[in-house]
């Protein structure tokens, strides 16, 4: 018997996620086209609640805080994607020369992942912050090079099952080169697996970054939900805008990013397909 109610619900959230990724991407490549006033700036009453002349209210020092959201979005899905990127080209490396070459390779790969892997990331990122000063640079290549362990666990056991695939034997035979027929026969084939984990890892960067800026650790430089939200905690009271729309912004990027990966998993599983289709 076929099933139709859970394709509808995962086609649902696929569209949700989807939209709602593309809505912030998209306010971050023209949120400063689209933002009224520059969110630095302090020539407006503070703690003006949403008006026609300010959608989302003032802050404190008198800042638009829609414009701050728009520019919140910029810096926020930055440190996302470019983590995501670099973890995503670190952990593929290690993870698919581990699983494809095996042996002492494997075994040496493996427990430098386990090392970095048992990290404590949150508080790194803050020791690091400490020492160096809050930087969205620093932050990124520090996430980064906490985040590809996940994406080389994943990708190794998927190499596994793939290097002594028939296609892989065949491709010996005619005498083409181990590196070769690793980066052009096997990684395209493990391609949905890390799209799928570095979509989750978007998410997850954006959510450290806004952390360590609600404890003021993050660049003050640069504004970002996080930023914002650290600046709203002692107006919870009499301006309750100031937090509700940067978190609203905070929660639906990352509802919208964690949709998505769900529903690309779902595209490149065949197992997950055939349990959606099949009673």
């Amino acid at each position: 018997m076929r099933r139709t109610a859970p394709a509808q619900w995962r086609s649902f959230t696929a569209v949700v996620g989807l939209a709602l990724t593309l809505v912030a991407i998209g306010l971050a490549i023209f949120g400063g086209s689209l933002a009224p006033f520059d969110p630095f700036a302090t020539r407006f009453p503070a703690l003006q609640p949403p008006s026609a002349a300010h959608w989302l209210g003032t802050d404190d020092l008198g800042r638009d805080t829609f414009s701050g959201v728009l520019a919140g979005a910029r810096a926020s899905l930055l440190v996302g994607i470019a983590t995501a990127a670099v973890a995503g080209v670190l952990g593929t490396a290690v993870g698919a020369i581990a699983g494809y070459f095996g042996g002492l390779v494997d075994d040496a790969l493996m427990r430098l992942t386990e090392l970095v892997q048992i990290v404590p990331r949150f508080f790194l990122a803050i020791l690091v912050a400490a020492l160096f000063g809050p930087s969205l640079v620093f932050l990124t290549l520090l996430l980064a090079l906490t985040f590809w362990p996940t994406t080389a666990r994943l990708v190794r056991s998927q190499i596994l099952t793939l290097r002594q695939r028939e296609w892989v034997l065949a491709a010996r035979a005619v005498g083409l080169g181990e590196i070769r027929i690793l980066v052009r026969h096997v990684v395209p084939h493990a391609l949905g697996l890390i799209i799928v984990t570095a979509a989750l890892q978007i998410g997850a960067a954006i959510l450290v970054e806004a952390s360590l800026s609600f404890l003021g650790l993050g660049d003050r430089s640069v504004i970002s939900w996080g930023y914002m939200l650290n600046g709203a905690q002692p107006f919870l009271r009499v301006a309750w805008w100031l937090s509700v729309f940067p978190g609203l912004a905070l929660v639906l990027t990352v509802l919208g990013t964690n949709l998505l990966a769900d529903a690309l998993s779902a595209v490149w599983d065949p197992a997950r397909r055939r349990a959606v289709l099949v009673a």
